[in-house]
């Protein structure tokens, strides 16, 4: 592309270009990548002068290059606004509790459009207030409970909230198989998880008795096992479970 040498810096690429347009897509990582990228960039003016934001309703990865540089969307510049706001989310999400990410949500965050939703569903991956659960990992079990039994199907990307892609998906059902208490089954144990998942063992997704009750709303996972997880920049355990109710939009304090 003529930008240099292979191992030219990311400041040094900027630094080539006249104008630069940042595509952010909808999705809540996306939007984290978005606040992360402008923080970075916030003590670099001769850098963020140069910016644009276009925001897009779509995964632009879904598209092939020609067919996104036909799209005519509107590109904003980046002021101030953008890059202060942006700096705030993203040591709010790293802090050591959730609360500074629940504080923002009180706080005027149009100038990024979608990082309100964004958080929101960050938030909500935080236990639930009565399972124990993050939102994803309730549509993991509320899948199975339909009747889903095949782990690729309950994995599938297409049927997930936007806050997990496809492999972190299978992650998270295989995390919950591993609980010493687990809520799901996942079929013959003397085959490892990536054989499991391969198709080289005929295994199915159940739901345990345990499972079961968190479906319905009745139990909690956590108080049938040990918690060490990380939310942003805070350590969720059991003595320190910060944790959302979905129905008030609630961060609970452990």
């Amino acid at each position: 592309m003529g930008f240099g040498s292979p191992d030219i810096g990311f400041f040094q690429l900027c630094e080539k270009f006249d104008s630069i347009e940042i595509w952010a897509d909808p999705r809540p990582n996306d939007q984290l990548v978005l606040v992360w990228l402008l923080d970075l960039l916030r003590p670099y003016k001769e850098i963020t002068t140069k910016l644009s934001l276009v925001h897009t309703d779509d995964i632009i990865a879904n598209y092939a290059p020609p067919s996104v540089a036909k799209w005519k969307l509107p590109a904003f510049k980046v002021a101030e606004n953008h890059v202060t706001t942006a700096s705030r989310a993203w040591q709010a999400y790293r802090a050591d509790t959730p609360q500074p990410c629940f504080d923002l949500l009180m706080t005027d965050l149009m100038i990024l459009p979608r990082l309100r939703s964004a958080l929101i569903a960050m938030l909500e991956e935080l236990p639930d207030s009565v399972t124990g659960l993050a939102a994803s990992e309730t549509d993991l079990l509320d899948f199975v409970n339909d009747g889903h039994t095949d782990p690729r199907l309950v994995c599938d990307a297409r049927w997930l909230r936007d806050v997990l892609e496809e492999h972190e998906a299978r992650d998270a059902l295989i995390e919950l198989a591993e609980h010493s208490t687990p809520p799901v089954l996942l079929g013959d144990p003397s085959f490892d998880n990536e054989a499991r998942y391969r198709g080289e063992s005929e295994w199915k997704v159940t739901l345990t008795e345990l499972g079961r009750s968190l479906v319905a709303r009745e139990d909690d996972l956590w108080r049938h096992n040990p918690l060490t997880r990380w939310w942003g920049g805070t350590e969720l355990t059991n003595e320190r479970l910060w944790r959302w109710d979905a129905e008030t939009r609630s961060l609970i304090a452990p």
